[in-house]
């Protein structure tokens, strides 16, 4: 089902009721009404649904348990837990809605259609929504449609979504949107000085590639960089299979990127946008990096390598360095990074980490408005020296253990470039178990937060 409103102007009125409101509401109609919701057992509970016949025993109405404020606070997108159990028609919102989050709640609509069938039939919420009144329709069916995209590419398994098949995805979305195209592959990855993308990907018989895309002509410029890990075994220092079985969606922070690029690019935002993906797969062969090898990146810096699972920092330095050569007004980059950032907050809350304090609360601000959880982690000057083995400039697995997130955000950021305007996302890009709007599986983070922000943080 596509991810956009009904224009139906037969829709079904759907009133959407709060559980401390019901009573008021039950006593403003006719007895029938009445009558129905009390023989139904109807309370109104977050997500709750009930159609409501008329004389003939057709539905007239159908109302949505809204719930009490304590329990909306505990999730989001209430409404549409009470999308997925209405009967496939067209609903329209009526009523007093001053209760109801209804930007959020018609986005969270839209999104309960997504569906992943490829390799299965399934369906996701039938029940279509005429956009409410007030509601940007085209705006929140452009971040549906990048969100989907998104979802789609972290869901698509490694046997289906390899480097190449990530470059196709990224070059169809760039000609979609009259996008500048380009790529850089294999051992042309040496010639052009992304040395540690290569090595990466090198012992894997699917090449590496740094995916590079331009679009807009005026604006400020806005470089955003995606981890495209395709697969991740963890390279000579092998994950165990526990730790494997989800490395499907380490090219999340690609996905993410691509999804936001999307929303942008539909929107039309005034800004010269340029798109970054290392796209590698982390494999074992004879040819694979080594533990203590010591690799230049493309700015110079040596790093020492004392874990072959800690790649997702090493492809993104060399893109970072290309991004910083530009001198862009604002770098962003998103990747499944660390466990330590789902060990500090879990899997739903999207830490972010900038020395830029406006930026910072902007981003923190929009991701409160679009219930998009993020939050800030920092830039911590003094855990420097955990990233500084001696032998080389930078390590790319301090021992220890300690404050992970934070030492990959900084080893990044050494490659940023000096007084860079720069922020890291360091995102999970799962949903472990479904809820309303966020089936099981892939899913984007930060992205809404980010397009929300924009705005203020470039001037826009």
């Amino acid at each position: 089902m596509p991810l956009t409103f009904s224009t139906n102007s037969d829709a079904l009125p759907l009133h959407v009721i709060a559980a401390d409101q019901l009573e008021g509401w039950i006593a403003a109609q006719e007895g029938t009404v009445a009558t129905w919701i009390a023989a139904a057992g109807f309370k109104a509970a977050l997500g709750e649904v009930l159609l409501v016949p008329d004389a003939n025993g057709a539905p007239m109405m159908a109302l949505a348990g809204y719930g009490s404020a304590a329990k909306r606070a505990r999730g989001r997108f209430g409404l549409a837990a009470a999308a997925a159990k209405l009967p496939e028609g067209c609903y329209r919102l009526a009523g007093d809605l001053s209760a109801v989050a209804v930007e959020e709640e018609a986005l969270g609509w839209l999104l309960s259609g997504y569906v992943f069938d490829r390799y299965a039939k399934t369906s996701g919420a039938r029940a279509r929504l005429v956009a409410p009144e007030g509601v940007d329709a085209a705006r929140l069916e452009a971040i549906a449609a990048g969100e989907a995209l998104t979802r789609d590419l972290i869901n698509t398994p490694a046997s289906d979504m390899g480097p190449e098949e990530l470059e196709d995805a990224a070059r169809g979305l760039a000609t979609e949107f009259g996008a500048v195209f380009d790529v850089i592959r294999g051992e042309a990855l040496l010639e052009q000085n992304f040395p540690m993308i290569h090595a990466v990907g090198r012992a894997s018989d699917r090449a590496p590639r740094l995916i590079d895309f331009t679009w807009g002509e005026t604006g400020p410029k806005l470089t955003l960089v995606g981890k495209g890990v395709c697969f991740d075994t963890g390279g000579l220092n092998i994950k165990p299979g526990a730790s494997m079985g989800l490395m499907k969606k380490d090219m999340g922070g690609a996905a993410t990127v691509l999804g936001l690029a999307r929303m942008i690019m539909a929107l039309g935002l005034p800004v010269r946008l340029r798109v970054l993906i290392p796209a590698v797969e982390n494999a074992i062969s004879g040819s694979a990096f080594r533990p203590q090898d010591i690799l230049t990146a493309r700015n110079g810096l040596t790093v020492e390598i004392n874990n072959t699972d800690a790649e997702g920092r090493l492809v993104l330095a060399d893109a970072l360095a290309l991004g910083a050569e530009d001198g862009p007004d604002l770098m962003l980059s998103m990747a499944t990074l660390t466990g330590a950032a789902r060990v500090a907050v879990g899997p739903d809350i999207a830490p972010y980490f900038t020395d830029d304090d406006a930026v910072a609360a902007a981003i923190a601000q929009a991701g409160a408005r679009v219930a998009d959880p993020v939050w800030r982690l920092p830039f911590h000057q003094p855990y420097e020296s955990m990233i500084e083995p001696g032998i080389a400039d930078l390590d790319n697995a301090p021992k220890g253990g300690f404050a992970g997130s934070i030492t990959a955000a900084l080893f990044l950021r050494r490659f940023a470039g000096e007084g860079a305007r720069y922020t890291h996302f360091d995102i999970y890009g799962w949903q472990p178990a479904s809820a309303p709007g966020r089936p099981k599986g892939g899913v984007g983070q930060g992205a809404r937060a980010v397009l929300e922000a924009l705005p203020e943080v470039l001037g826009l």
